[in-house]
């Protein structure tokens, strides 16, 4: 009787190998890169995941005397005094979506702690690398000094890529007092 179970045993054994399939082929990805995707000017652009720490709704804010018209006041974030910067008004131009709709993309560098106010977020956006493309056209020439590239999505749509460290070196940005 052992010998028996034993031998029905086997045959099972070689009767799984025989049908087994096998594994799948390990596929190699391409590298992706991550950013959060937003309006501004009636575009769409997407800044790195590493500049931005935070997105908001945006806060109640307290005008501050003395300042250019771009910026919108200071806010109280969780007990840290946020200063809010209207981005489309930097840029010279105006905000196209209701306050409802905006976002603030909250920008904390070393040196620099700043409530990037944008037109409206579409949240996290992955992209291929390889749909990376270094030149890109036919944006307001007030943003080009900010932009570092553009990705395709995989339905074709550009977005360039907003430099929020390259907006955090500006001079201009940096000295919001009135002159």
């Amino acid at each position: 009787m052992a010998n028996s179970a034993f031998r029905a045993l086997a045959e099972l054994a070689l009767s799984s190998r025989e049908t087994a399939q096998g594994l799948p082929a390990q596929e190699t990805s391409a590298p992706r890169w991550s950013g959060v995707g937003f309006s501004l000017l009636g575009e769409r652009f997407v800044s790195s995941m590493g500049h931005v720490s935070e997105l908001l709704e945006v806060p109640d804010s307290t005008r501050m005397p003395g300042v250019q018209p771009w910026v919108i006041g200071l806010s109280n974030v969780r007990g840290r005094l946020l200063p809010l910067f209207d981005l489309s008004a930097f840029l010279g131009g105006t905000m196209v979506t209701s306050r409802k709709s905006q976002r603030v993309l909250v920008l904390e560098t070393e040196a620099l702690y700043s409530g990037i106010v944008v037109e409206s977020s579409f949240g996290m956006q992955h992209f291929n690398s390889e749909q990376f493309n270094e030149k890109i056209y036919g944006l307001p020439e007030t943003v080009g000094g900010f932009i570092d590239g553009a990705y395709k999505d995989i339905t074709g749509e550009t977005w360039p890529v907003f430099s929020l460290a390259k907006l955090a070196e500006d001079t201009k940005f940096i000295n919001a007092a009135l002159v």
